[in-house]
């Protein structure tokens, strides 16, 4: 299917959620919202300034507890979450050197999650412990990145390529925040941009227009025409879309899901390249996945103006916490009455929508098996790292 036929397939019936790619009526497939997020990728877990040197920090994918601790050579390790001795959480330990020791028994271990000490446990009295799972971890874009899936996969599994962070043509601002939603909620606020009435007191009055979108089993891309047509508007906003002290009439935003994350790219009437690119992942911290935490990069151009960004960047940052939060409430309460209605009772009538929700079932896996096998699956997967 082309991108102009996917933009004008005539829109599904309300109370019939039957998606143009699958041709299937809601009641034969998965509700969304029971879907997990796949283990299999890279996901980023904390922010890199945040996991200091021999110090702990505690985070978390999909309800499996992680420890992360920087050796004194500034090398970030990612442990399960718990002493193989008693379980207390080896968060709470302390690092020596390139080891984590349990803050209850000092039992210590090694980056790769095998234990190298027990100190009161004479060598020969008794073998140790295999010790707990050792996940594979990567630092890129001022992020601690874990792989909680099958190990034996990360190696040929990339990383996101985020070409413009640490250009000398934009300047980076990170985001960092847990909301209280499922995963799946987020892609579809940011790729659905037919809700910019819930920010009209922040943006004014825009006009999205989809000009055409693709699809195909990983991604969903979507192009919109955004027009202003007055009201109030941030000035921030209009630094953020290039425009100076100006006013721009029109932009083209980008939106794209590449299965696990998501790209915004907004280019200015005339203009060659983007003013901003935004980067955002969403990682699910609790086995139901009912809550995520949402980390993005946004990467915006520097103005022909020399230090004009540094001046505006709280003002740009305000402007866009403003936002999020607006979004955040949305999609929290599309979290609540999901909960309170135990399935998802969504009529959605854009095709768009349908399409990603689509990608994310069939990239996702089976929410309830994962969350009932992921204790038995993590163990199994540390039996197999020490073997």
């Amino acid at each position: 299917m082309t991108e102009t036929d996917r933009a004008t397939t005539p829109a599904t019936q309300a109370g019939n959620d039957q998606s143009p790619a699958s041709g299937e009526p809601a009641s034969a497939r998965a509700d969304l919202r029971r879907v997990g997020a796949n283990p299999d990728h890279w996901y980023p877990v904390a922010l890199s300034r945040r996991v200091r040197r021999e110090q702990v920090t505690a985070t978390a994918f999909a309800g499996e507890r992680i420890a992360l601790f920087r050796g004194s050579s500034g090398e970030v390790h990612a442990l399960e979450d718990r002493c193989a001795h008693r379980q207390v959480p080896l968060s709470m330990g302390v690092v020596e050197g390139e080891t984590l020791r349990c803050r209850y028994h000092a039992w210590a271990y090694r980056g790769d999650g095998r234990i190298s000490q027990i100190p009161y446990l004479a060598k020969g009295d008794r073998r140790p412990p295999r010790g707990v799972r050792g996940y594979p971890v990567r630092e890129a874009y001022g992020l601690v990145f874990v792989f909680p899936g099958d190990p034996l996969r990360a190696a040929a599994t990339p990383l996101p390529e985020l070409p413009d962070f640490g250009s000398p043509r934009y300047r980076t601002m990170t985001y960092s925040r847990t909301v209280r939603c499922h995963y799946s909620f987020m892609h579809e606020n940011l790729l659905d941009m037919n809700h910019q009435f819930l920010h009209r007191g922040v943006v004014g009055r825009l006009h999205p227009r989809l000009l055409g979108y693709q699809a195909d089993e990983r991604s969903v891309e979507a192009r919109y025409l955004f027009t202003h047509s007055g009201g109030k508007r941030n000035r921030s906003a209009g630094l953020l879309a290039a425009e100076g002290l100006g006013g721009g009439t029109a932009d083209v935003m980008t939106i794209r899901t590449e299965y696990p994350y998501q790209t915004l790219d907004l280019v200015p009437e005339n203009a060659d390249r983007p003013a901003f690119r935004l980067w955002a992942a969403y990682v699910p911290e609790d086995a139901e996945q009912r809550t995520c935490h949402a980390y993005g990069l946004l990467m915006i151009e520097k103005p022909g103006i020399p230090g004009l960004l540094q001046l505006a960047w709280p003002f740009i940052r305000r402007f866009t916490e403003r936002v999020f939060a607006e979004d955040r409430m949305a999609v929290e309460a599309e979290q609540r009455a999901w909960d309170e209605q135990g399935e998802d009772r969504n009529h959605e009538v854009f095709p768009l929508i349908l399409d990603v929700r689509e990608v994310l079932r069939a990239n996702g896996v089976p929410l309830r098996a994962r969350s009932a096998e992921c204790g038995r699956t993590a163990r199994c997967d540390a039996v197999r790292a020490q073997e």
